[in-house]
């Protein structure tokens, strides 16, 4: 009589371990940009989160985006998670959108889980100086 060894199997573990589940990239906003004729265009998943959650604000020439959550289950139930993959927590993201954007230029959105964000294109208004050559000595 031959023995197998026992084997503690969970059906989940094999589900969840397929790439599609890859938990690693929970924490990063998801982003479309896309270039108009006079603006740009973000797309940003934020799913889970509401529009008091997330905080912008322009800094050195870069649109800093912050988001925040929590785990807002008011009471526990009995019994043990068997996986938990949804994020609770904070993450941030950084766009550069040059000196001249303000904060008043930019306008934003929140609906479905989705941030949709207007740059405005801007010229930059300091003018390239002339190009000024060094003399080489002989």
């Amino acid at each position: 009589m031959m023995l197998v060894p026992r084997r503690d199997f969970d059906i989940f573990d094999d589900l969840f371990n397929d790439p599609f589940f890859n938990t690693h990239e929970n924490k990063v906003m998801k982003t479309d940009i896309k270039e108009k004729k006079d603006k740009y265009e973000l797309l940003i998943d934020l799913p889970g989160f509401d529009k008091e959650d997330i905080k912008m604000h322009i800094e050195d020439g870069y649109l800093v985006i912050n988001a925040k959550t929590s785990n807002k289950e008011e009471k526990e139930e009995k019994g043990k998670y068997v996986r938990k993959e949804r994020y609770y927590g904070e993450c941030s993201r950084s766009f550069y959108v040059g000196d001249e954007i303000t904060e008043e230029d930019v306008k934003a959105n929140f609906k479905n889980g989705t941030l949709n964000i207007e740059i405005p294109k801007k010229e930059e208004t300091k003018k390239l100086q002339d190009k000024k050559y060094i003399e080489i000595g002989e």
